[in-house]
């Protein structure tokens, strides 16, 4: 099952600016766009799997203590931000935040407070810039294709 999520360049390169702005300390986000689930065979023409497709990347601010090592957003912030998507005839694709020193990939800290099933979290790494992301199953976290369109 293929799982991918596609970025238009400028919402690729938005979240690097965001990520290098807030360097050294985590920047973070909401993604919105369209979900789609493929249950197509090969077959047929489509891998069954999952396709995410960025249109928005919405801001946030981070307000974790430790904001060097971990992110926050806002709960009244977050829904004002899924409320503006929506509004826009949007879904919520998945959230974003940078690791400034690494890794480029999905803490512990990521693991124990990711709560969207389904979702993507993107992360970027603003050094290199490297932009990865992972689908959060309720209990790990799975990569996904990172396509730029």
């Amino acid at each position: 099952m293929a799982i991918v999520i596609e970025f238009p360049a400028d919402a690729y390169e938005a979240i690097v600016a965001h990520a290098r702005e807030n360097s050294p300390e985590e920047a973070c986000g909401v993604l919105g766009g369209e979900r789609r689930e493929v249950e197509r065979t090969a077959d047929e023409g489509e891998i069954e799997g999952s396709t995410s497709r960025v249109r928005s990347v919405h801001r946030a601010a981070n307000v974790a203590r430790s904001s060097r090592r971990t992110y926050l957003i806002d709960p009244e912030e977050q829904l004002t931000i899924m409320e503006d998507i929506e509004a826009r005839g949007k879904e919520i694709v998945g959230f974003y935040h940078s690791h400034p020193t690494g890794p480029a990939c999905p803490s512990g800290v990521d693991e124990r407070r990711a709560t969207w099933k389904g979702y993507s979290y993107v992360i970027c790494l603003p050094s290199v810039p490297f932009v990865g992301s992972w689908r959060w199953n309720g209990e790990t976290f799975s990569p996904e294709i990172v396509s730029l369109r």
